[in-house]
């Protein structure tokens, strides 16, 4: 009875049964931290190696879905480190590998990689990368832990990246183009290239084309004109070099419309057109408008398009006057197929070029908001404002993703 009663080496007992149980709780926060430090080690391993070979893919190298695949696995398998077990210490402080580490499992034996690559078109010429990095990588338990009958854990990091060769927007743009006979008048800008010239005004244009030469000569508005329509179509020409994406033309107008220029690839036709222009007649818009309005929207142009770059293009008008309708009613009607225009996201661009009053407030009207309405009372103004046009255009045309 005594002995039953006999406490002594009781805690010599509760200490042999709790000692594992203590060992295995110890072990097991060891394991963990090793677990969340090797996690994040892993994932932003497994995205480095993503955008690696997303990258690789897009370079002036352009390496196969093979080797990029490869590109991926040698940059996981650099940034992700050697591999030690929890009882192995990572070397000695000279850096050379101690004899326990040597025996070390290999960086192949803990870890299993898949990479997948797909590529999609973009546009007629330019191609999508999805890659998608997946990592498993076996962690060993410590001593301690492996009490509780686990030996290892699979932790597992994915991670996915795109990039892209060039892609380029498609874009149909008509310019409607004022060339009243005010547009022969003089700016205040000398022409350089002539000694003398008859210089039109308001005050001598009765006398057309009789009136004789003074110096300096004064640029026209029409020659000044000319000049903003090149360096648009020039940004155009080379946002699209190989004349897949752009289509362009012009129609010009007077007291009547002109005959309208066919909307073709590149620039040069339109180019070809304005450079033709002769300033003469009265003002009335809105024949050439609607005219414009209709060829920029036609099915027609759509399909040819989908047929050469396989986009839906952007539609964009670019009207121009000096001055403004002889008839109100002209106003009127002009500002209906604007507002049809709109209403049909066809993007409109304004220039009032030393226009009067009325003028300013038919284009600022018309234009698709108050960044696309520009006033220009010099030549300096004029061809800033057709620049920044061209300089928005161009950069729909082109866009690089990475």
């Amino acid at each position: 009875m005594k002995m039953l009663k006999d406490r002594g080496g009781n805690f010599g007992m509760m200490t042999a049964v709790a000692a594992p149980l203590l060992l295995a709780a110890g072990g097991v926060s060891i394991d963990m931290a090793n677990m969340l430090m090797t996690k994040n080690q892993l994932q932003d391993a497994t995205d480095a190696a993503a955008l690696a070979a997303a990258s690789a893919l897009v370079s002036e190298e352009q390496p196969s879905i093979a080797e990029a695949k490869e590109i991926a696995r040698k940059f996981l398998k650099t940034q992700g480190g050697g591999t030690t077990t929890p009882d192995t210490p990572a070397g000695s402080g000279d850096g050379t590998p101690t004899d326990t580490q040597s025996s070390a499992p290999a960086w192949d034996d803990v870890n299993t990689l898949e990479v997948d690559i797909t590529e999609t078109p973009n546009g007629t010429k330019g191609k999508i990368f999805q890659v998608t990095v997946v990592n498993k990588r076996v962690i060993e338990f410590n001593a301690m832990t492996r009490l509780l009958g686990t030996d290892s854990i699979e932790l597992e990091a994915s991670s996915t990246a795109e990039s892209a060769t060039e892609s380029k927007n498609a874009l149909s743009m008509y310019l409607v183009l004022d060339r009243s006979g005010s547009m022969a008048w003089k700016t205040n800008t000398i022409n350089t290239a002539k000694k003398s010239c008859p210089n039109y005004t308001e005050a001598t244009w009765s006398k057309y084309p009789y009136l004789k030469a003074t110096s300096p000569c004064y640029v026209t508005k029409i020659d000044a004109l000319k000049t903003a329509v090149s360096d648009l179509l020039a940004q155009l020409l080379v946002a699209d070099p190989d004349q897949i994406y752009v289509r362009t033309a012009a129609i010009s107008y007077n007291s009547v419309q002109d005959a309208a220029g066919t909307l073709a690839w590149g620039t040069s036709g339109a180019a070809t057109y304005v450079n033709a222009l002769v300033a003469t007649g009265g003002t009335a818009s809105a024949g050439a408008f609607k005219t414009a309005y209709q060829k920029v929207i036609a099915e027609t142009e759509n399909t040819a398009h989908a047929a050469k770059n396989g986009q839906m293009p952007s539609k964009y008008i670019v009207f121009m006057t000096d001055g403004e309708n002889n008839y109100a009613n002209d106003d009127t009607v002009t500002k209906q197929w604007c507002d049809t225009a709109k209403a049909n996201k066809v993007e409109i661009y304004s220039v009032a070029f030393m226009a009067p009053q009325r003028g300013q407030e038919l284009l600022r009207y018309c234009a698709s908001s108050a960044s696309h309405y520009f006033e220009a009372e010099e030549v300096t103004d004029l061809v800033a404002a057709f620049q920044a046009i061209g300089e928005r255009a161009a950069a729909v045309v082109s866009r690089l993703t990475k």
